[in-house]
């Protein structure tokens, strides 16, 4: 019997580069790999259900399932996460030098519904006491005008949305100081031009989400592997697979970051780096497997819905295929 083919568009990180290049197979499956933009993937699995097996927005696929039609259903691998202390930059003649000077502010955002947007405003209420009722937010295209919501959402009365002008980009209006800063999971350009009048709120990002870390545990999660639903339900051994996989080319990337013999990633200091990521989070930094990420998803979904982007709390088993919530042992 031939091996399914199947399409599957991810991220090109390391700990999905095995799967692309074939050092690990997905047993019983043929795949054809799209390495692409989160923007792109997205887009197109929401909007068209492009791919037979795509990374997808845990934010996105949140909504699809609390509204009660997922075309995907999700494996517990974690494709992208980041702790969202680093996702808002902001003006600094504007005397913005605390998270509670953002009441009353301006600022831009590409999507309400984005996984990091979700994250930072949850920490924002949570951790400093701001809430997003707080802030005008202003919707717009980052480097482009206009970026239409990948999902349609509603949001609660007490939230002030703007969109950006139809000819302006949240680039050029935060140089222009229309907006006093911009919050998403990609840095506005002006920042990474290095504008004068452009920086990151909070400047010590990692002491920040370290100490976050330490006191709640979480690692915030960005992105899920989904497959369709109707091919789960044909074959029942597609979700294990996947899960099988994924979680080999992950072992296969954390071996080889390992090797400091001579450096993989175009980065100095990784040994100390990844020693100090050892050092807070345990010897598995970035897990996969429902278990190990039962309280980020959790405080995900309270989050989601707390922001009206879910119309109900989704409970954490709802979000993934029942064959990869356990495993087998010897």
């Amino acid at each position: 019997m031939s091996d399914l083919k199947l399409s599957i568009a991810m991220g090109d990180y390391d700990r999905t580069r095995a799967i692309n290049d074939g050092r690990v197979k997905i047993d019983g499956v043929d795949p054809t790999c799209m390495l692409l933009s989160p923007e792109e993937m997205f887009f197109r699995a929401f909007r068209h259900h492009a791919f037979d097996i795509s990374e997808l927005s845990i934010s996105s696929y949140s909504i699809s399932v609390a509204r009660g039609d997922p075309h995907y259903i999700a494996i517990p691998v974690f494709l992208s996460r980041a702790f969202r202390h680093t996702s808002i930059y902001v003006r600094n003649d504007r005397g913005i030098d605390s998270p509670a000077d953002l009441r009353g502010r301006r600022i831009g955002i590409a999507e309400y519904q984005l996984s990091a947007n979700v994250w930072f405003r949850g920490i924002l209420e949570e951790e400093y006491g701001v809430k997003p009722s707080e802030i005008e937010w202003v919707r717009g295209g980052m480097d482009t005008p206009g970026r239409p919501e990948k999902i349609k959402v509603d949001l609660p009365d007490d939230i002030r949305m703007t969109n950006a002008p139809e000819d302006a980009t949240l680039n050029q209006m935060l140089i222009d100081g229309e907006i006093d800063g911009f919050v998403g999971p990609r840095a506005p350009r002006c920042f990474d031009e290095r504008h004068p009048l452009i920086g990151r709120l909070i400047a010590d990002t990692i002491t920040e989400a370290e100490n976050y870390y330490r006191k709640t545990a979480i690692f915030p999660i960005m992105h899920v592997l989904g497959v369709r639903r109707s091919l789960a339900d044909g074959h029942p051994w597609l979700p294990g697979a996947l899960l099988k996989a994924f979680t080999q080319a992950k072992q296969v990337a954390e071996k080889a970051l390992s090797d400091t013999s001579a450096t993989k990633v175009t980065m100095p200091f990784v040994e100390d780096n990844l020693a100090r990521a050892h050092a807070l989070m345990g010897a598995d930094i970035w897990p996969y497997g429902l278990d190990a990420n039962r309280k980020t998803l959790e405080k995900f979904l309270t989050y989601h819905n707390a922001q009206g982007l879910s119309p109900r709390k989704v409970e954490v088993e709802e979000l993934f295929h029942p064959a990869t919530v356990e495993a087998y042992s010897l």
